[in-house]
């Protein structure tokens, strides 16, 4: 504090001396006065004393306790000059209690407990007896917020502790901020975002991982948040995702979700803009996927695997220049033109099986994508002189290359489990950060995330798994909204994006009822519905075996993607619907309507009214009495609520009456 501190100390050493004085001079009452004399005298060496270490007084509780002092002594220098004899007539009007000195006395002890809890929570650790801060037990000031002080010591800890104290410091925080979310307004409010950051930033390993975990559980108020981006938070969290322990890196990702779920708008834009999407795409694929360089490429041949994707790509969508009328016209446009999607899953395929293989068996799968020119050596380069620029150029980009090359060690030799927690962090602060966001989406579809994805769903852990789903949600959740990151991003033709595709299928086709991952997928495909071909029916018949499940929540979500399908919006809703039926979707509906719970009843109905607008002339609708139904859910209440329910129902009902006559099961034409 400085200066400051000094200007906050000197009223009230200024008002102790007045005490001190007052009552040299009092004549009645004296031993009370001799007591409270005593008192602010020991009082007033501890202020002095505290103005002295100005520098390490910690601001929050000084101002607090500096205060309460201030006001005692003002109380005791008035009760004071009140015994000084000044005839006999004053004295009538100026008769003090006996317990109005004993409670002025009980507040002068109170106010020398509180500035020497000060003094010895502000004292660096290794100064005070080499006892480090051990417990400095609470204040009298404490007795009626016992929890602040509690937080003044930690963070008092956390700026003046050793290493060790300051890690015990960090981890006593986040279980305040764990247990309670008042507490977390608190931390903020008290100073403790500030050394934190600096513990993260400079601190030992345990210390900078407790740090960015407390950071974390701070982040889950939108207020605090704020706070803690005007005090740069989102720079030094990249910062140690760039350079920094694994395991450290592996909190901050945790710790960047948080921050996003907390007050995602303004920090998705913050963390994009400090590079962190790259840099948790880089978490995601290391091991993942084969490493590359993006800038090392011999023109007009692959170097890598993933370029071999990238060139591929870049020939596939080459014909994007035509318009077209919708997007299945043009997918079957470049299924037509373009024979390069086989080959490109094949690689897509090849990356995901040399995730299984031994390091042996990936250095031959790799050896197929590797030119001619990648086993020449460097050529030896003309002997000139270089100027100053050239040369530092040189060196930066050599120290950054070693750079590069050391965290890449450091990574490798990482624990399996440190490796595998990091991958689900970072899989869970791209779905974060993806929420709602199309540049974000884009910057990571446009990476090497999707791909990774398809890896992580069919070779990670559980809670891997379930982060990398709920990712591909929220990515195509935006894409659903945005047609030119649909385009770009999930065209049938991508490799990744048909690596995805498969592993959601995969999972569907499947069907754990008990799975996380069930209903994500089922999302993630409804979001999609628009990119699928008429003859794509595989992706629609495992759907519509999950309407029979029994899960009121997964048949919900299963009639919502289903809807998506067969929507009057999708170009292709007509042969959609055709495919729900085939696959006994109708009858499937008909229950679900009648019977099921009435989270799944409505999006039956919506799906079923969207088939038989579609497919009005269905001899299989008439067989299932679909008109029946639809007569019998316009009349519940629930569902007459809703004016848009209302009208698709109605016109549902008035296409089928055309080619069915009410009452009949005959199919009428």
């Amino acid at each position: 504090m400085g200066d400051l501190a000094k200007q906050i100390l000197s009223r009230p050493i200024q008002l102790a001396d007045q005490v001190v004085k007052a009552g040299d001079e009092a004549t009645i009452n004296k031993q009370e006065c001799a007591e409270i004399k005593s008192k602010t005298e020991k009082l007033a060496a501890l202020l002095r004393q505290a103005a002295r270490s100005s520098s390490d007084l910690y601001e929050r509780p000084t101002r607090r306790i500096i205060d309460d002092t201030e006001n005692v002594l003002e109380k005791a220098l008035t009760m004071v000059q009140r015994c000084r004899d000044d005839g006999y007539i004053m004295r009538l009007f100026n008769i003090i209690p006996a317990a109005a000195f004993r409670k002025m006395i009980s507040q002068l002890e109170n106010s020398v407990g509180d500035v020497s809890w000060l003094l010895r929570v502000s004292t660096p650790a290794g100064n005070d007896d080499d006892e480090g801060f051990g417990y400095l037990g609470l204040p009298p000031i404490a007795a009626n917020e016992p929890i602040l002080c509690l937080i003044w010591e930690q963070i008092a800890v956390l700026m003046t502790g050793s290493p060790e104290d300051k890690s015990d410091a960090a981890a006593s925080l986040a279980s305040l901020a764990r247990d309670n979310d008042r507490y977390v307004k608190l931390i903020v409010e008290e100073g403790g975002v500030n050394p934190l950051l600096k513990l993260l930033k400079e601190g030992k390993i345990d210390g900078q991982e407790n740090a960015a975990r407390t950071i974390g559980l701070l982040g889950r108020d939108p207020e605090s948040v704020e706070h803690m981006i005007q005090l740069g938070v989102c720079s030094v969290l990249s910062s140690i995702l760039k350079e920094g322990s694994m395991k450290v890196q592996a909190v901050v990702a945790w710790a960047v979700s948080e921050l996003v779920s907390g007050n995602h708008a303004k920090c998705q834009e913050l963390f994009a803009q400090n590079n962190v999407i790259r840099l948790l795409v880089s978490h995601l694929a290391f091991e993942t996927v084969q490493e590359h360089s993006k800038y090392a490429v011999v023109a007009g041949r692959a170097t890598s695997m993933h370029h071999a994707v990238v060139m591929a790509s870049k020939i596939s969508t080459s014909k994007e220049n035509l318009p077209a009328l919708n997007e299945e016209e043009d997918d079957n446009q470049m299924g037509i033109s373009n024979p390069m999607p086989n080959q490109m899953h094949s690689i897509v395929a090849t990356t995901m099986a040399m995730k299984a293989v031994g390091s042996g068996s990936k250095s031959n799968l790799s050896s197929r994508f590797v030119t001619g020119d990648d086993e020449k050596p460097p050529e030896k380069l003309p002997e000139k002189s270089y100027s100053m620029s050239s040369q530092l150029k040189a060196y930066g980009s050599t120290a950054h290359q070693s750079r590069n090359a050391s965290v890449t060690r450091g990574r490798e030799l990482e624990d399996p489990v440190t490796k595998t927690y990091m991958k689900a962090m970072a899989a869970r602060a791209l779905w974060k950060l993806a929420v709602g966001n199309s540049s974000i989406c884009r910057v990571i579809t446009e990476s090497r995330a999707l791909l990774c994805f398809a890896v992580l769903l069919d070779k990670g852990d559980d809670e891997t798994k379930y982060n990398t789903a709920m990712a591909i949600m929220e990515i195509t959740a935006v894409a659903e909204e945005n047609a030119d990151l649909r385009r770009s991003a999930f065209r049938r033709t991508s490799p990744a994006c048909k690596a995805v595709v498969d592993q959601l299928f995969r999972i569907v086709e499947n069907a754990d009822a008990g799975s996380d991952l069930l209903i994500p997928c089922v999302r993630s495909i409804g979001n999609l519905a628009r990119t699928f071909k008429s003859a794509e029916t595989h992706m629609i018949v495992p759907l519509v075996k999950l309407l029979d499940d029994g899960e009121p929540d997964l048949a919900a979500e299963v009639a919502i993607a289903l809807a998506k399908f067969a929507t009057e919006d999708n170009f292709l809703g007509k042969d959609h619907s055709r495919t729900i039926i085939e696959a006994g979707g109708s009858k499937l509906l008909v229950q679900l309507a009648y019977f099921g719970e009435n989270g799944a009843q409505i999006p039956a109905m919506v799906l079923l009214s969207y088939v038989a607008m579609n497919v009005p002339d269905s001899e299989q609708l008439a067989k299932d009495e679909v008109l029946t139904v639809l007569e019998w859910s316009s009349k519940q209440a629930n569902v007459i609520e809703d004016e848009d329910m209302e009208a698709l129902l109605y016109e549902a009902k008035s296409r089928l009456e055309l080619y069915q006559s009410r009452g009949s099961r005959g199919f009428h034409l």
